[in-house]
């Protein structure tokens, strides 16, 4: 049992969780992930270490309530356990000897993004962050990537905060200007993603990316995250989640993506309606 030493709402549908882990955290790295269970009857998920604490031996998760998973872990509160908390899992992000990077986020994999631009930060590499969301309600960590980035551009689709536009308007905006990246990391929605690594292909510029949003089990036997690179099958849990963008077949990923959207609502209403009342 793993207890939940902090629980925070970041917009209404994104949950933030410090857990009592200290195995893992002594382990864990960014781009690394942990694979859970709410309770004993519970399913296993994948979920993105956004942070961690050797110290205090915590390690910090942030999850959008999608699911029946997510809607129940978001039940729990501050001294409550979850079931089993496993890892660190996957291939941590490559940052040595990078020297100037651009960190895209893009909604939820913001929480993706921030520890990789904190240790390339740390690391002394000169970092630009750009992280777009619908609107100002669903911002989140602005004040972690603001301690992080020595650029900070924020897009939302209505310009209600920061800018109005797209995180690939911010990032060309910042290349024309005569910004040269060893790498794009970008990190979010798989249409996002496809669409920096276009951009970025036509400046030959290194775009790494993180298919962690297609993942399922964790260990690479369900095939649910089975994907395309360089015309080779991968798995994003082990073999990534992180992969060359320019290989990628996105086109294909999130074709396959929507195959289980209707039973993912179908469950997690029915948690939903578990807990009305209680």
């Amino acid at each position: 049992m793993y207890k939940i030493v902090r629980k925070k709402e970041l917009n209404p549908t994104v949950t933030l969780m410090e857990i009592d882990a200290p195995l893992v955290a002594a382990k864990a790295e960014p781009g690394q992930f942990i694979i859970l269970r709410a309770d004993e009857n519970g399913e296993r998920i994948p979920l993105t270490i956004a942070d961690f604490d050797r110290d205090k031996g915590t390690v910090t998760i942030i999850f959008q309530i999608v699911g029946a998973t997510t809607e129940k872990l978001n039940h729990l509160n501050e001294g409550e356990f979850v079931q089993d908390f496993v890892g660190p899992l996957g291939t941590a992000s490559e940052t040595e000897g990078l020297k100037k990077v651009a960190v895209v986020g893009g909604g939820v994999g913001c929480a993706i993004a921030y520890p990789i631009a904190k240790k390339l930060h740390n690391q002394g590499c000169e970092v630009h962050s750009i992280v777009g969301f619908r609107n100002k309600d669903l911002v989140i960590l602005e004040d972690e990537f603001t301690a992080s980035s020595d650029v900070y551009k924020i897009m939302t689709d209505d310009g209600s905060h920061g800018e109005k536009g797209l995180v690939t308007d911010a990032l060309k905006s910042l290349i024309e200007a005569g910004n040269q990246y060893d790498e794009v990391i970008a990190i979010g929605p798989l249409i996002m993603m496809k669409f920096v690594c276009k951009l970025t292909k036509e400046y030959n510029i290194k775009t790494v990316v993180s298919m962690n949003p297609i993942m399922i089990d964790g260990t690479g036997m369900c095939g649910g995250c089975r994907l395309t690179v360089g015309g080779e099958t991968k798995f994003a849990c082990v073999d990534g989640p992180d992969f060359d963008g320019h290989l990628v077949d996105f086109d294909e990923a999130m074709e396959r993506g929507t195959m289980y959207r209707d039973f993912e609502a179908a469950k997690r209403e029915e948690v939903c309606n578990l807990f009305k009342g209680v």
